[in-house]
């Protein structure tokens, strides 16, 4: 059944969102093959991050959740036991294909699998590179059958931007029985590459190009996940199209293949500034601040897009209250999200009375148009459902939603923070 999205006016106020999704994920599965205890601190207890947790529980890893803290009892590269269910990843691509990498190489076989949405998400991208390295994986979509065996080192040109396909292929390399080099068609998210030199792999990045090792050992590390940018950026862009709001996000990561949305918020116009600059574990994080802004239309495309690629929506939403025409191009990869992003985005907001219209690779947005209420379908996407629910703040009306607890994927207190802003 629908519910209501509460309406709020001039939201204010300082929050902390949750840990970085990203970093959540790969803290958990390269403590598991690691030598020692990891402690993570602020990791991200949303739905697919607890996807993974529980698949390495399957394989015989200890990990202990205490609130925002886990715990995980590495059992080295080569101390996994082959587990005796099926790996359920649920609504995870991360999990899902970073899994299929590392269990490549393992001296056991298992089977992945995830719910309805992940049956239907591509998983060739991840296969065929590995099948290169001598990979017997079996499916182009889940279930994937995955038989370890040794691999062999490759040198390997990215079909696309994807720090999943990246990563996957690392995590493949360390069981390799020669170097892997990996060359990208644009910088995407390097969180691995810093966690994989901090827990002292062989590893090297020059460019474009990222070279790892095979690997004996990797050593247990402790650090404190910064919150995620990719939820933050709801409330920097309801900030910016709210009247009379001023939002301070505290201690967001800042890693600079991610600060894409800030980028361009910044070149719409949009008041907002970053304070506390502060590193941790090789990660940057600082504290946003952003406030109400005439806000312009830009060209979105590029290099850009994998810096940004799952704040489009929200940056789309953004476009609605830019003056001009806004363009997001070369963003094919958002076809094959928990949603169809393209069409969902175009589709829904088009309810609204927005002049949107798809594209192959992506949107065509006229800002400037009145705004009415919606009934929002989330076709169980988190980023989406949260999308709507911004959008639904500065249309007129008062808008429903379907599918409201999916948000839970990645941002289990998104609807109560958005809600606490507002009068």
């Amino acid at each position: 059944m629908s519910e209501i999205i509460k309406k709020i006016s001039a939201p204010k106020g300082e929050l902390f969102v949750p840990g970085d999704k990203s970093i959540s994920h790969r803290g958990v599965i390269l403590g598991a093959v690691s030598e020692g205890t990891s402690e993570i601190s602020g990791f991200l207890k949303g739905a697919d991050c607890l996807s993974t947790i529980d698949c390495f529980r399957k394989m015989g890893v200890e990990c202990e959740i205490n609130g925002d803290t886990v715990k995980v009892c590495g059992r080295g590269l080569f101390g996994l036991v082959p587990p005796k269910q099926t790996l359920y990843t649920g609504n995870s691509g991360t999990t899902t294909r970073l899994l299929a990498g590392l269990l490549a190489g393992q001296s056991f076989s298992a089977r992945i699998d995830g719910d309805s949405s992940i049956r239907r998400r591509p998983m060739g991208r991840v296969t065929r590179p590995l099948s290169m390295m001598g990979a017997d994986i079996r499916g182009e979509h889940c279930p994937l059958e995955i038989f370890g065996k040794k691999l062999h080192g490759m040198d390997y040109h990215m079909e696309v931007a994807s720090a999943q396909v990246k990563t996957a292929i690392m995590l493949a390399a360390l069981y390799a029985d020669s170097p892997t080099t990996i060359h990208e068609t644009e910088k995407s998210r390097n969180h691995t590459e810093l966690m994989l030199e901090a827990a002292g792999a062989d590893i090297s990045v020059s460019g474009l190009d990222i070279t790892v090792a095979p690997a004996r050992k990797l050593t247990a590390q402790s650090f404190t996940v910064p919150g995620d940018i990719s939820s933050a950026a709801f409330f920097l862009v309801l900030g910016a199209i709210m009247p009379n709001a001023e939002i301070t996000v505290k201690n967001v990561g800042l890693n600079p293949t991610r600060t894409g949305i800030i980028d361009v918020l910044s070149k719409m116009g949009a008041n907002i500034k970053i304070e506390n600059r502060r590193i941790s574990s090789g990660e940057e994080s600082g504290d946003i601040t952003v406030s109400s802004s005439s806000l312009h239309s830009c060209r979105i495309g590029g290099a850009d897009i994998p810096r940004l690629i799952d704040e489009l929506p929200i940056i789309a939403a953004a476009a609605l209250f830019a003056d001009g025409v806004t363009v997001i191009e070369d963003a094919e990869e958002l076809k094959v999200k928990e949603s169809d992003r393209i069409r969902s985005v175009c589709r829904e907001f088009s309810k609204t009375g927005a002049d949107i219209t798809e594209t192959a690779d992506g949107m065509i947005i006229r800002g400037g148009r009145p705004l009415h209420r919606a009934d929002f379908v989330t076709e169980g996407d988190h980023r989406m459902a949260m999308t709507a629910a911004v959008l639904a703040q500065a249309a007129d009306g008062v808008s429903t939603i379907d599918d409201p607890a999916c948000a839970g994927v990645s941002y289990p207190e998104f609807f109560d923070q958005l809600y606490s802003l507002g009068k």
